[in-house]
């Protein structure tokens, strides 16, 4: 397992940050693809479609042809909110400048993750709202680690990245929302400390694909410790 090292983001980065990047969303097609197979409506137009066709034409061939073309257009369309409205707004909105986004004020930053001078890891981190505010929050974008480098820890490196930087910027929560269909990404968030606050389906494509959106939070020290006389006083 050859070293690794994590810095802040540069200019020459961008095109292997873009690239890691797409690579990942791409990445979580296969697993929606088995989520919706499982999904009871699924079965039931892939199973009561062709049936029907059958019992309509007599052609076993006509049903079998009909099942392909149902499973090729359902392939199709877990693809599409992730390369179209994740994947491709992104890339037309913060991950269009990624200076400007994430390297432009003090209370946001963006890190790569890099092994034998190639980008194998990204983070970014931006914060929620006006930084005025008494509660102030960090959201934790972003997170991605190539196929072939996962399982050095690089992952759980980049999270705790931005967790010191929390710290060292006074922000008292770090807050990220994932899909719930990204379960090793769940456990990981889950294993650093981060708390499950909701769950809930996206508007569009997500809820007719039953994909729920989890949004986990992190509560540093001094957050925790203003929360724990209300706590005691409440037993």
């Amino acid at each position: 397992m050859a070293p690794y090292h994590i810095r802040k983001y540069q200019e020459s980065d961008c095109q292997q940050v873009l690239g890691l990047f797409s690579q990942g969303m791409m990445e979580h097609v296969p697993a929606t693809f088995r989520h919706v197979l499982k999904l009871p409506r699924t079965l039931v137009l892939l199973l009561g479609g062709p049936l029907a066709l059958f019992l309509v034409s007599g052609s076993w061939v006509l049903a079998f042809v009909a099942g392909l073309t149902l499973l090729g257009a359902l392939r199709y369309l877990v693809k599409y909110p992730w390369h179209q409205y994740y994947m491709l707004d992104t890339l037309h909105t913060d991950m269009s400048d990624i200076t400007k986004s994430y390297m432009s004020e003090r209370g946001s930053c963006f890190w790569v993750a890099e092994c034998e001078g190639q980008v194998v890891g990204t983070v970014a981190a931006l914060p929620i709202g006006e930084p005025s505010l008494r509660k102030k929050q960090l959201q934790l974008l972003h997170l991605s680690v190539a196929l072939e480098h996962r399982g050095e820890g690089i992952a759980k490196a980049l999270v705790r990245t931005v967790l010191q930087f929390a710290r060292d910027q006074g922000y008292s929560e770090v807050v990220l929302f994932t899909s719930g269909i990204q379960h090793s990404a769940v456990a990981l968030y889950q294993r650093l400390g981060f708390q499950k606050i909701q769950q809930f389906l996206h508007p569009k494509v997500w809820t007719l694909m039953a994909i729920p959106l989890v949004e986990f939070s992190y509560l540093l020290p001094s957050a925790q410790d203003s929360q724990d006389p209300q706590q005691k006083g409440g037993l």
